[in-house]
């Protein structure tokens, strides 16, 4: 039986450190997962990692309902967690099982239509284009493994697990290194493998498996048992409330893809080295933001328990204690970022000029690394407060607007070229960053007594703050 941890009581230093460090080992392998398909990607040629560049972008559009299902998970039951409504809590995450269940079918059926669509958008008709298409289809076949596998995740999250993630995650990273060159190359003499579609082959069956994996410990988490699964059919009042904290989040989510929408578009007249060194450059990104992952997953359930509970200092405190590990982590990982951006390039591809172009986007991504730090920790704090919808229409103006409106004065305006897209991108996260702190700081006066005073202005009376 995995045990539920009292968030609400002892050192938040070291909640931090017991919730961030798992998941961020998770997350590791998570992205070392991703780094693997865009190795085998380069194996192939600049034509395959181009077209897993742009399907992986289409792909996580539909994928970002189980990012939203997760938090949401992850706040409405650690909400009644705090507040100890035990009851409640399984109510909800029975409730959770069966939304995601009803959304994983339905996703598979909008993909199918709308994906070839969105390749379109963001790609020149051609090889890449192709390959990209072909790639898709197979993928969706992995949207339940992702749906479910992050609600249910949520709910563990919620319980201050989030080590049954990480074992998941190792897991299907494993797999993943033995599946890739099995369904590209095939069998010698038996099986001639199906090339470039094997990657995402490989993704559908490790993917299957961390939700597999994720269920089992979920049901042994005590949170759910025989009784309680009948509340897996729909409740409508609860699948609003579920709706009300999945959707910003989502939105959120779907805003930074369409972020990436954007840059892709602007991106595809520079050229196919260009599009190709986009989608590695993220994946080596990735893999120095996965502490402040990490983090910001960690204080979701810590806050928002303290929020239930109805300890407005510790979450504030959290937030703040997220902040100053991250400040930590930055103050290494940026000048590490900066020197060894072209062993890691070259690490991916051969190619000359995907090198030099990824490497121009993770040399300004060091300075915009650490104001992600604290934008995600923003999020994952007005999302404890239940006030998701704030950083829906943050990302609205970081990820949408700002990309658009900056990437186009300085690569239409100014002619900086592909940097240009870089800088654009920078200036919407810095700009967005300002917005954020504002918006937080208002939003959490009235609740928390904001994010940096000690003014105790919450109301006493919190009910109506809870799913149930």
């Amino acid at each position: 039986m995995t045990k539920t941890y009292d968030l609400t009581t002892g050192s938040l230093a070291k909640h931090f450190m017991r919730l961030a460090v798992p998941a961020a080992i998770g997350m590791v392998f998570s992205t070392l997962y991703n780094v693997v398909d865009v190795f085998f990607a380069g194996m192939i040629g600049t034509d395959a990692q181009a077209g897993l560049a742009i399907s992986f972008q289409a792909f996580f559009i539909f994928v970002t309902i189980g990012f939203g299902l997760s938090a949401a998970m992850t706040a409405l039951v650690g909400n009644a967690i705090g507040a100890k409504k035990t009851t409640d809590a399984s109510i909800i995450a029975a409730q959770g099982i069966g939304f995601a269940i009803v959304t994983s079918v339905l996703l598979i059926v909008a993909a199918r239509f709308i994906g070839p669509h969105l390749l379109a958008i963001i790609s020149t008709e051609g090889a890449y284009r192709a390959a990209g298409e072909a790639y898709f289809m197979i993928l969706i076949l992995s949207l339940p493994g992702f749906i479910m596998g992050y609600g249910l995740n949520g709910i563990l999250q919620a319980q201050g697990d989030t080590v049954s993630m990480q074992y998941a995650l190792i897991g299907a990273f494993f797999a993943n290194i033995g599946l890739n060159p099995l369904m590209i190359f095939g069998i010698p003499g038996i099986w001639g493998g199906l090339g470039f579609d094997g990657i995402a082959a490989a993704t559908v069956i490790s993917q299957t498996g961390v939700m597999v994996y994720i269920g089992f410990r979920l049901m042994r988490s005590g949170l759910l048992d025989a009784k309680t699964l009948n509340n897996i059919l729909p409740n409508l009042a609860l699948y609003r409330q579920i709706l009300a904290q999945l959707l910003p989040t989502t939105f959120t989510m779907l805003v930074m893809f369409t972020a990436g929408f954007i840059v892709q578009f602007y991106l595809k007249t520079f050229g196919t080295p260009a599009v190709a060194a986009y989608g590695v450059a993220l994946r080596v990104e990735q893999l120095f933001l996965l502490p402040v992952f990490g983090l910001t997953g960690a204080l979701l359930p810590i806050a928002a328990q303290n929020f239930g509970a109805n300890q407005s200092e510790r979450v504030r405190m959290a937030l703040l204690t997220c902040w100053k590990f991250g400040w930590v982590f930055m103050f290494v990982a940026c000048p590490l970022l900066y020197f060894s951006a072209p062993l890691l390039m070259r690490s991916f591809t051969s190619d000359r000029a995907v090198i030099d172009i990824g490497v121009s986007y993770l040399r300004v991504d060091v300075f915009v690394l650490p104001i992600y730090m604290m934008l995600f920790a923003i999020n994952s704090f007005l999302q404890a407060l239940k006030k998701p919808i704030w950083t829906l229409l943050i990302g609205i103006y970081r990820q949408a607007f700002g990309v658009a409106f900056f990437s186009f004065v300085f690569v239409h305006i100014w002619g900086f070229g592909v940097v240009g897209v870089w800088y654009g991108i920078a200036t919407s996260v810095l700009t967005g960053m300002i917005l954020s702190l504002f918006i937080a700081n208002q939003v959490a006066l009235p609740l928390v007594g904001g994010i940096f005073s000690g003014q105790e202005t919450r109301k006493a009376n919190i009910s109506n703050n809870h799913p149930i």
